[in-house]
């Protein structure tokens, strides 16, 4: 991934508040395209140019060529906010963040955790972040996979805490099946996979159990078949079901256990 810095130069009366606006507008239609990956894009107002810091997915992914429409939009509207077209400086790899893709996959992984700041769909071969906007979406632009994974993050991030709020709902959400959340990723993997033609696993978490030696000898809670791996995929995924397009993994606490 790579830091860039956008710049927004006025060009037209304007105050803070529409230019903050129509900034805002802009980069959120980046973020839901896939283009600007994170949530957060630090402004500064520097004499007549407003300046953000953003992580771009790809060196070319404020290219036009991948814009939606709203992204378009969002740009027209900055002309009425009285500042002129985003230019951008390319910074260089961003230091904190994973290597993306260069080619788009064969098949890929739905999966995400609270850490990543990057794309949820993911090499099935290296598990490098692939470019959303290298796909299809099923509308627009890719708004509805980016609210999944900022849900499904969240709902992590709650229940790895030491002093943990509400962890059997989050667990739970993470760990069923047919949760509210896991059954909107399967959707959604299944849409953007008839979309583009391409094979998309979903990586189902598991981080507890109450008893580790059925855990490590589960079915597949999609179709019960038996989907154990003789070994474990990209060192992580110890179970593969290819009927319903699921990846696991033997319970978190039950590896601890088993290294202790």
């Amino acid at each position: 991934m790579y830091l860039a810095e956008l710049r927004f130069r006025v060009i037209a009366d304007t105050d803070l508040t529409q230019a903050e606006q129509a900034i805002r507008a802009y980069i959120e239609a980046l973020i839901f395209n896939g283009q600007v990956l994170g949530r957060e894009f630090p402004t500064a107002w520097q004499q007549d140019t407003f300046s953000s810091r953003v992580v771009l997915a790809s060196q070319d992914a404020l290219t036009s060529k991948w814009h939606s429409n709203r992204v378009r939009y969002a740009e027209q509207q900055l002309t009425e906010a009285g500042l002129g077209y985003a230019q951008h400086t390319l910074l260089g790899a961003d230091l904190m963040s994973q290597q993306t893709c260069e080619t788009l996959p064969k098949s890929l992984i739905l999966f995400t955790s609270f850490a990543d700041t990057c794309s949820p769909l993911r090499c099935a071969e290296t598990l490098r972040p692939v470019p959303l906007f290298w796909l299809t979406a099923a509308e627009d632009d890719f708004e509805a996979l980016i609210r999944w994974q900022i849900q499904y993050q969240a709902l992590d991030e709650i229940q790895l805490q030491e002093d943990r709020v509400l962890p059997k709902i989050a667990e739970n959400s993470l760990q069923q099946l047919h949760s509210k959340l896991n059954r909107r990723g399967r959707q959604l993997a299944q849409q953007i996979s008839r979309l583009n033609q391409l094979p998309i696993w979903y990586a189902l978490y598991s981080g507890s159990s109450s008893d580790c030696q059925q855990d490590a000898n589960k079915c597949c809670p999609g179709c019960g078949a038996d989907w154990r791996l003789a070994t474990p995929r990209l060192e992580m995924f110890d179970f593969q079901c290819d009927n319903c397009q699921l990846l696991s993994n033997i319970a978190w606490e039950c590896q601890s256990k088993q290294a202790s």
